[in-house]
């Protein structure tokens, strides 16, 4: 990407795992806690994240994700603030359902928005379109109010799929082969020329590495 401006750099990294995402029940925007082993996880994140130099944290409002970020930053100690608009997407009255419940329930609704792309909105909820549109707002404002840094984003799937889904002119259809790996950090960035990606699953946070940095 080209431009003159520093290029702002944001990794952009998934919460831990909570318990309801252990028994498969869509969380959406309501919350529930993290599992012992996701706050354990965290902390061992925050060992490899801190060869990074890192000038703030930026992560959803949302519980899961601020505990964690919470959790990282008891070793990064850097700024923290939260973004709403780095929330998860809002599933509307299918939040709280289990994918097994759904499947057995709302089957053909279900089926037909999976198969909707870009458009996939559940009954009551937000489509992926807004979701990527906040999701750019909140990291547009991030790379304004602080240039040239390089910020830690903690935030949901969904955000992250429909930011690198969009980047990476994917349709967001279920015959694309996956893009986005577990438990690992995604470094986008911003300059002149708009938000780009670095590098898609940059590090396996599972496992111990050298370096961090794109």
């Amino acid at each position: 990407m080209g431009g003159q401006n520093p290029i702002t750099r944001f990794a952009l990294l998934r919460h831990g795992k909570t318990e309801w995402n252990q028994t498969k029940r869509i969380q959406g925007q309501e919350d529930s806690p993290l599992t012992p082993e996701a706050r354990h996880k965290a902390d061992l994140w925050a060992d490899i994240l801190i060869g990074v130099r890192w000038s703030r944290i930026i992560s959803s409002d949302l519980g899961r994700a601020m505990e964690t970020a919470t959790l990282i930053n008891q070793i990064l100690r850097v700024p923290m603030v939260q973004d709403s608009r780095l929330r998860e997407q809002d599933w509307g009255r299918w939040t709280g359902e289990t994918l097994m419940q759904l499947k057995e329930n709302d089957k053909e609704r279900l089926t037909e928005q999976v198969n909707a792309g870009w458009n996939f909105c559940p009954p009551g909820g937000e489509d992926r379109r807004s979701v990527l549109k906040r999701s750019q707002d909140a990291l547009l404002a991030a790379a304004k109010n602080w240039v040239g840094e390089t910020i830690l984003v903690v935030t949901h799937e969904g955000v992250i799929k429909s930011l690198v889904y969009h980047l990476s002119g994917r349709k967001f259809l279920p015959s694309e082969p996956p893009l986005i790996r577990g438990h690992h950090i995604h470094w986008l960035c911003h300059d002149n020329a708009g938000i780009g990606i670095i590098e898609i699953n940059a590090l396996n946070l599972s496992k111990n590495h050298e370096t961090v940095t794109p």
